[in-house]
């Protein structure tokens, strides 16, 4: 990308009334919403679409959970559309954790016992990862992959750690932490070859990447529809294919059990599903306002500018380039090294998160990856330059005297 078009800050979206887009969500106009990546946030129109459900629900729940696994199904297939999938491979899940979960819990120990993850996995799954491996008696192995990896670089990383006593192989295909792709296609096409089941976790894809699964050879892949979708929250989909999807089952054991996958996800229990069944009101808003290509494009390019803009502020203050190298960088998502002394683990990034949210009205992602800090930029349509100016300009200077204490602190005996 040329510096001209760093540096161009784009023109806010508006809606199609003329005004500008933020207006079509209930976020807070006090707080600057700069991590859509963590949550997500849901429009006005889903809001009020789940609400009516909600009201529905109540006013007749007797014939409202009867017929609820048959609107599921039907939402099923709007998913799967959006995802560009048949939609008998996709099962609602509540999110890409608990899809992850469901995979967990329906696989057998064939050969070692060892599970294959990266060093840029989500912590939740990598989690769930070692305790299948110590169920199966086995063990996690981490395969270290730079953040400046290219794709060449990330795949032989991962495929070096596959062997004859590997079960499962666990990717990120955008990594949480980290901002980046993982070359999911090509690890997949090799862990098929050998025999390996795999599970890509996709939390970030939907609505970032066109066609998430599109070229996929993996068995497992699970995304949330309540990140970039903007769906109500509870709302994400397991997508599986080949002979293992028979054995995978809801975390809830309910009367659709003896169903085939995926109708047997359709029915668990007295859950409220109105995020699910609200989720294509939120996808079909954005497509219906701007359209998926132009929202990506926008997301992107705005990510572009507060990397540089912050990133410049930074550097200023601190004599230091907070450029950072992502080998394969996704749209939407950027990072900017923080000052020396500032997010060093996971523990101090997410304090350092809620410090800016109570004292610096800025929701913000604070990152750690290999003892070095990062703020996750995570763009959607309704941020405009000027949020990230604002940072730049109000909250870069409080940042680097947070970093100068952290740091005398840390020298003090």
């Amino acid at each position: 990308m040329s510096e001209t078009e760093v540096t161009t800050a784009p023109r806010p979206l508006l809606l199609a009334d003329g005004r500008p887009a933020d207006r079509a969500w209930s976020l807070d106009p006090g707080m600057k919403h700069l991590n859509h990546g963590s949550f997500g946030a849901v429009p006005l129109q889903a809001q009020e679409r789940q609400e009516l459900l909600r009201v529905e629900m109540e006013r007749s729940p007797v014939v409202w959970f009867p017929a609820l696994p048959q609107r599921i199904a039907a939402t099923r297939v709007d998913l799967a559309a959006f995802l560009r999938v048949a939609a008998d491979d996709l099962a609602v899940v509540p999110n890409a954790s608990a899809g992850a979960s469901v995979v967990f819990a329906a696989l057998d120990r064939v050969r070692g016992g060892e599970i294959v993850v990266t060093d840029h996995g989500y912590g939740a799954v990598t989690m769930g990862a070692e305790r299948l491996a110590r169920r199966w008696g086995g063990r996690v192995r981490t395969a270290e992959v730079p953040l400046d990896a290219n794709e060449e670089q990330a795949y032989e990383a991962v495929c070096a750690e596959l062997g004859d006593d590997t079960d499962l192989v666990v990717v990120d295909q955008i990594t949480s932490a980290t901002a980046r792709r993982m070359p999911v296609e090509r690890i997949g096409a090799e862990a098929h070859r050998r025999g390996i089941p795999m599970l890509v976790d996709g939390a970030h894809a939907p609505g970032l990447l066109a066609a998430p699964l599109a070229g996929a050879t993996y068995d497992f892949w699970v995304g949330n529809l309540h990140k970039w979708g903007c769906a109500p929250r509870g709302t994400a989909a397991l997508i599986a294919r080949g002979p293992l999807r028979d054995r995978l089952y809801p975390l809830i054991d309910s009367w659709g059990a003896a169903d085939p996958y995926p109708d047997r996800f359709d029915q668990q229990g007295t859950i409220d599903a109105t995020a699910c069944l609200a989720a294509p009101t939120a996808l079909d808003f954005v497509e219906r306002t701007w359209g998926w290509t132009a929202a990506r494009d926008y997301m992107s390019e705005l990510a572009d500018y507060g990397a540089h803009v912050i990133g410049a502020a930074f550097a200023e203050l601190t004599g230091r380039d907070s450029r950072v190298d992502v080998g394969l960088p996704v749209p939407g998502m950027r990072l900017v090294r923080l000052p020396e002394g500032l997010g060093t683990g996971r523990v101090e990034a997410d304090a350092l998160r809620d410090r800016a949210a109570a004292e610096l009205g800025v929701e913000a992602a604070f990152t750690s990856f290999g003892g070095t800090g990062y703020l996750r930029l995570s763009a959607h349509v309704y941020n405009t330059a000027a949020d990230y100016e604002y940072f730049a300009e109000e909250c870069v200077p409080v940042l680097g005297e947070w970093a100068r204490t952290a740091r005398e602190q840390h020298r003090a005996p």
